[in-house]
């Protein structure tokens, strides 16, 4: 009986350990875009790195960044991305959020990244330069970093907001509306810039790019989130930078396309692969992503977004990638 009784009290033991160990992995739900620019989340969940470093990671995939905010704010997702295009304005409004790790884009080498973005012309309009876009219809997701392209690539070629029709279209429709021929032209992003062009005969793009906007995002969350274990937000950073170094080197690109178009709707692997070039994976953030924050913080003051400057180092928390990339630089080595 004794024995029994000691061997009950071992098995006890040795089943706590277990389950102590099982529940250990915090979960996070990972916002990201329906397009390229959400690889570093869809490979750092489906190549188990973020469960390398500890962390039980899912993807939560929506269209656009208004519905991110959301469901961010409905507690749906942890982590969201968030394009430095309107969020300035929606911060000055008091939402409350801290940026910890770089999305999309390469703001930590230069304030401008725009060759994943582009306008499109269709066949037939007379538009053959930047100049002929005056007086068309112009298809753009009000409100995106692609408006802000739009914007600004015309204002800059002597085209005022009075000069033109700005059509609103929501992202999945882009392509289609492009297609049916309801706009002249269209701003818009990768896969549907190059797929656009590909589907209607003799379109072509007019403008890919040209350092006028920074097309780039970070993720963030509320303070209770980033605060409440800084462990599990450093493990969350440095799964981010090592899934963005996996995501950009080139013997890997065969599986990053495989991994993408599973959460791309409607794109074939053809188009995803044509389309990767374009995209930049730098989780890094730094003086420049300032600078590409307080130019967004300009227009929307132009704009009669916002009414003042927003200081940056109240949105942005560096402590967490500072200290990923002073622990881990082998995985920013190919970066410039």
């Amino acid at each position: 009986m004794k024995r029994f009784r000691v061997l009950l009290a071992l098995a006890l033991i040795l089943g706590l350990g277990a389950s102590g160990s099982a529940i250990a992995a915090p979960k996070l739900n990972l916002g990201a875009a329906s397009n390229n620019g959400g690889m570093i989340v869809f490979a750092g969940v489906d190549r188990g790195i973020f469960a390398k470093h500890g962390i039980d990671a899912k993807v939560v995939v929506r269209n656009t960044g208004a519905q991110l905010t959301k469901s961010l704010k409905a507690g749906q997702i942890d982590f969201a991305p968030a394009a430095f295009t309107n969020l300035p304005a929606a911060l000055e409004r008091g939402i409350k959020v801290r940026g910890v790790v770089g999305y999309v884009g390469g703001s930590y080498s230069k304030p401008t990244t725009d060759g994943m973005v582009g306008i499109a012309v269709r066949p037939g309009r007379g538009i053959t330069s930047i100049g002929s876009l005056k007086g068309k219809k112009v298809g753009a997701t009000f409100g995106s970093t692609g408006d802000l392209y739009l914007r600004t690539v015309l204002n800059r070629n002597g085209i005022t907001k009075a000069n033109y029709r700005r059509i609103n279209v929501r992202p999945p429709s882009l392509v289609s509306l492009f297609d049916s021929g309801g706009v002249d032209a269209m701003v818009a992003w990768e896969p549907y810039l190059t797929r656009m062009v590909d589907k209607v005969k003799g379109a072509k793009l007019v403008v890919r790019g040209g350092d006028y906007v920074c097309f780039c995002a970070g993720m963030h969350a509320v303070p209770g989130i980033v605060y409440r274990d800084k462990k599990v937000t450093q493990a969350f950073v440095n799964g981010m930078a090592e899934s963005a170094a996996w995501v950009r080197d080139p013997k890997n690109q065969a599986a990053v396309v495989k991994i993408g178009v599973r959460y791309v709707r409607g794109v074939s692997p053809a188009l995803f692969n044509r389309t990767l070039k374009y995209w930049t994976y730098d989780p890094r953030l730094g003086p420049n992503t300032f600078k590409a924050f307080k130019f967004s913080v300009k227009q929307l003051i132009a704009q009669k977004k916002m009414k003042r400057p927003y200081d940056p180092a109240k949105y942005f928390d560096l402590t967490f990638i500072n200290r990923t990339m002073k622990e881990h630089p082998e995985w920013f080595k190919d970066l410039k």
